[in-house]
């Protein structure tokens, strides 16, 4: 974890402004020991919408996703953090991205039972999508890809890792084996 992803976790705006005014730590850096996450993701988790402004102002990517496909907007929507929620859609992040299971931010304020960030998101899902296709007619640059998850997901197609799904089937076929021995 770095000075900057420990001082957005804490919220300490100030410090926060100070590392990144003197470029001490990349804002876009992924902490391994977090599974993933960026400064900005834990700004979402967190509520804290000015450290989301502030970290964007300064180069933060809203695209970036951690180990398990979650962007900001999953953080936020997770914790029911609505006023994370309204900034980043301001800022055209996704609204409407899914994760390696296939959530939304929106399933995610569904499952956690955050009723006004799953009708706010219900609206901004739409709206991104328009936002996006509007761009592309105009052929606006949009950054809406994390490279590194693109990458990830792909080798995960690949070799996907044991789910409960998977892991039950496996053994069940491992014990059918079994019983036929006896």
């Amino acid at each position: 974890m770095t000075e900057l992803h420990e001082a957005v976790a804490v919220g300490d705006y100030d410090l926060v402004k100070k590392i990144l005014k003197a470029g001490r730590c990349d804002p876009n850096q992924k902490d391994v020991d977090w599974h993933g996450r960026t400064p900005l993701h834990w700004a979402a988790a967190k509520g804290r919408s000015d450290l989301v402004r502030l970290l964007v102002d300064h180069g933060a990517r809203h695209s970036l996703r951690s180990d398990v496909g979650w962007t900001a907007a999953h953080f936020a929507a997770e914790a029911g953090k609505l006023r994370v929620l309204r900034a980043l859609h301001s800022l055209h992040a996704a609204m409407d991205a899914a994760d390696l299971f296939g959530d939304t931010p929106r399933r995610l304020a569904e499952i956690y039972g955050h009723r006004e960030c799953s009708k706010f998101l219900e609206k901004a899902e739409v709206e991104s999508r328009n936002y996006r296709k509007k761009a592309a007619l105009r052929k606006i640059p949009l950054d809406q890809r994390d490279e590194d998850w693109e990458l990830k997901k792909e080798e995960l197609k690949k070799n996907p890792p044991c789910f409960w799904e998977k892991c039950t089937a496996s053994i069940l076929k491992k014990n059918e084996g079994k019983k036929g021995k006896q």
